[in-house]
């Protein structure tokens, strides 16, 4: 198993290109296709209804968001310059509302989309947009690069935050590629119920699953010794000098998560390393 096709999109901003090179690096490390999105945002309409603009006010956002399109692609064009890749570049232009559409077309017939952090300094407002519409609405998984990150190396430690949910087996099934070629796996199972089905071999099926693909694991079970899932996880990463973490993406919902918080939203802000994330 491989990846054979992978995606990255780039949007405005001082980082527009970011996570660009590490995608480049990823590509060549599987020998895949490369696509990548460069898309321009008319952010016009933001703040205005249609019926209150004016056709002048319209067609300047259209402008800007074709030329911030075409400046893209020149700009990935470079980069892709003499790499050897079977690349290509899709210029797109969008509205904010329309733009999980655009993704969706496009990243549903990737096997990956690789993605810098959306959220922190760096990121700028449709990041994570960008980020959700690649998990729920393409259904692809989604490698998120951390703040400072531009090569790739094949991750040899590696941990997957196993809670038994159907977004944690997705994330698995979908990492088995990088988890075949690294070291050791560990199954990181936090608090697992006292009653539960699994309770007297918490993340034996799943390391069972993935033993029979040729992945060295080990499981760890780690007590809620803090607060939040996440600070558990990331210090566990430290513990363990773990290169990525795989993991299931918002199960809870979307906007409960984005106003009380949860795990997929913290790690997506504040994990250190390469985040693997599936919905």
């Amino acid at each position: 198993m491989t990846y054979s096709s992978i995606l990255t999109v780039v949007t405005h901003g001082d980082g527009a290109l970011r996570g660009l090179d590490t995608a480049i690096a990823l590509a060549s490390a599987h020998d895949a296709h490369l696509e990548v999105l460069a898309i321009g945002i008319d952010r016009s309409v933001q703040g205005f209804a249609y019926a209150e603009m004016s056709a002048s006010m319209l067609e300047v956002g259209l402008k800007g968001a074709q030329t911030e399109a075409e400046d893209l692609e020149e700009g990935v064009n470079a980069r892709l310059k003499n790499t050897g890749l079977r690349a290509g570049v899709t210029k797109i232009v969008s509205s904010l509302g329309m733009m999980a559409g655009v993704i969706r077309r496009h990243a549903r017939f990737s096997d990956l989309v690789v993605l810098p952090k959306p959220y922190g300094p760096n990121a700028n407002y449709e990041e994570p947009a960008i980020a959700e519409s690649v998990m729920f609405d393409a259904q692809v998984p989604v490698l998120i690069i951390p703040d400072g990150m531009s090569d790739w190396v094949q991750p040899q430690r590696t941990a997957i935050g196993w809670n038994e949910s159907d977004e944690s087996l997705h994330a698995v099934r979908s990492a088995i590629p990088m988890l075949v070629a690294g070291a050791t796996t560990f199954v990181s199972v936090i608090d697992p119920p006292q009653h539960g089905q699994d309770r007297s071999d918490p993340g034996g099926l799943v390391a069972q699953y993935l033993a029979r693909h040729g992945v060295r694991c080990e499981i760890d079970v780690l007590t809620r010794s803090m607060p939040h899932i996440s600070d558990i996880l990331i210090r566990h990463l430290t513990d363990r000098d773990i290169d990525m973490l795989v993991m299931g993406a918002y199960g809870r919902a979307r906007w409960s998560e984005a106003m009380f918080g949860g795990a997929t939203r913290d790690m997506l802000e504040n994990c250190p390393v390469p985040l693997f994330m599936a919905h």
